[in-house]
């Protein structure tokens, strides 16, 4: 049973700019001079070679869709191709010539058959389909190699948000082990001071929680949350830690991967010696040409401590994700300094939408 197929625009469109020129030429080829002096050519010849026009023109349809599903790749145009080719050849361009012996058989108009008729039938007939097969052919390896970029961006975009996905995971358990073991030495030194400490890590880790799910966060929402961070290495070290802040409110809504600034300032705590004789301290401060400053003073520890490299990779990893260049580690004798490239950029944020984008469809 012939499954009715529904035509595409391009197809109808086809056939519609193919059809009177199509239905012409026939007429020309049967009648000759008569096409110009006798109406009823006209009138009963073109409507009935119509006719013969949308049936042959659906069944060209018909066949040509079912080669699409039958070889529907790219690599399998060859066979689509070929197949289209011999119904072209021993199918529908022979059935062009059932127009001539109809025409013949039933006199239309006085037509008797010629062999010279015939030829010409054939050769309007390979003529068309093979306009059609090439128009439709090429419009279908089009579509194919468009679908094919859509999905191959897709499939990237999809492993952007799994490596995002991973650095954010990242964050979050390494973040609360430290806190942990402050915690745990604050219980054994003062009490009071864990109970302050415990109140602030409470508050600190809802938003960093809330903020970690975003990916990619304002300067603003930034500059609060490392307040708040910071009120909680207070907590622990008081006077060995300093911190100092100036950032110009233009660029309150320019972004940056969420998280950085506590990354880096947790880096700078965990590396270097603090005390109150010697106190570390972190300035942050934006300059020209959109970037944020992230500078301390440098007084290593003599015996380093386990590294899991997460806090530097993972900023660095996130703006390689978003294609952002800028990212800049430097180091001397008194200072460490990272450069954050602050972003305002729209290709960014739809980097980043599109991003979410092929999260939600995965998870449909």
């Amino acid at each position: 049973m012939i499954k009715l197929e529904k035509s595409t625009r391009t197809e109808w469109y086809s056939f519609l700019v193919s059809m009177p020129l199509i239905d012409f030429g026939l007429n020309l080829i049967v009648y000759k001079g008569r096409l110009f002096s006798d109406y009823r050519v006209w009138l009963l010849s073109f409507p009935l070679i119509w006719v013969a026009g949308i049936i042959t023109w659906y069944f060209h349809v018909w066949y040509s869709h079912n080669a699409q599903r039958k070889y529907p790749e790219i690599s399998q145009s060859a066979k689509r191709i070929i197949l289209k080719c011999f119904v072209n050849i021993f199918v529908m361009t022979p059935a062009i010539l059932i127009i001539f012996f109809l025409y013949d058989q039933l006199h239309i108009l006085g037509y008797h058959l010629a062999m010279d008729d015939l030829l010409k039938g054939l050769l309007v007939g390979l003529a068309v389909n093979l306009v059609f097969s090439t128009l439709w052919e090429a419009l279908y390896i089009m579509e194919k190699q468009r679908e094919s970029v859509g999905e191959k961006e897709l499939l990237s975009q999809m492993s952007l948000q799994q490596e995002f996905d991973i650095l954010k995971s990242q964050v979050n358990p390494h973040f609360l082990f430290n806190c942990f073991n402050t915690l745990s030495s604050l219980i054994n030194e003062d009490a009071k001071k864990a109970e302050v400490f415990l109140d602030e890590l409470s508050k600190v880790y809802r938003y960093l929680l809330r903020n970690n799910e975003t990916g990619l966060s304002n300067l603003q929402n930034e500059l609060k949350f490392i307040d708040s961070y910071f009120r909680l290495l207070k907590t622990r070290h008081g006077d060995a830690v300093q911190f100092r802040v100036e950032a110009d409110k233009r660029y309150d809504n320019y972004l940056l991967p969420s998280l950085s600034l506590q990354l880096l300032v947790e880096n700078a705590v965990k590396h270097n010696v603090l005390s109150k004789n010697k106190p570390l301290v972190i300035d942050i401060f934006t300059t020209a040409g959109n970037k944020l400053i992230v500078n301390n003073n440098l007084q290593r520890r003599t015996k380093k401590g386990p590294s899991n490299k997460i806090g530097l990779d993972n900023i660095r990893t996130k703006y390689s994700l978003l294609g952002q260049s800028g990212f800049h580690v430097m180091e001397d004798t008194k200072n460490f300094t990272v450069v954050l490239p602050l972003i305002w950029d729209n290709n960014v944020e739809k980097r980043w939408a599109t991003i979410q984008a092929a999260k939600a469809s995965s998870k449909i």
